[in-house]
């Protein structure tokens, strides 16, 4: 029985087929992280959009548990305030002196307000008294804007507004 020398052709036609499923391998894996790449950056716009939620939700308890503290001048009306942005200093620092009733209110608003500016970006906040007398109660809203919009579709630093609502009544 004769063999024949020749090499088979099935080998001879395999040469270089490695080195293209490498190639394949190499761009399904490199897929895979961007896409674990945008979705990385995906959840830390999202944490940082819960993380403005968070701090609005303390900001208003903040000033509620001041309202609570002062509460002569929380049924007096002394925390209404109309709807701003801006910030600055109070009359009084009542810090380092001690204040009356609509004084401590006054500074309570300024320093509050001061606190917005740091931690919430392009917010606005209002309080209003919704019902007067004693007990009294009142609105506080928060808005800030969120600079996670999609900026392939909207102009750049645009975002979305946001706004936190809460209600305390005041009982002197």
């Amino acid at each position: 029985m004769r063999r024949d020398s020749r090499p088979c052709p099935s080998i001879t036609a395999q040469h270089g087929f490695s080195m293209l499923e490498i190639l394949i391998t190499l761009v399904i894996v490199a897929t895979a992280l961007f896409g674990t790449a945008g979705l990385q950056v995906y959840a830390m716009r999202m944490n940082q959009s819960g993380q403005f939620r968070t701090q609005a939700v303390f900001l208003a308890s903040d000033i509620a548990e001041r309202m609570e503290m002062n509460k002569a001048a929380a049924v007096a009306g002394s925390y209404e305030l109309a709807l701003t942005n801006a910030t600055g200093a109070a009359a009084t620092d009542c810090s380092s002196s001690s204040c009356d009733e609509a004084a401590l209110a006054a500074w309570d608003l300024i320093e509050w307000g001061n606190v917005i500016v740091d931690l919430l970006p392009q917010a606005s906040w209002q309080i209003t008294r919704t019902v007067a007398g004693n007990p009294s109660t009142y609105s506080i809203v928060i808005n800030w804007t969120d600079r996670r919009t999609n900026t392939q579709y909207a102009t750049a630093g645009t975002g979305e507004t946001f706004s936190y609502t809460a209600t305390r009544t005041i009982t002197d």
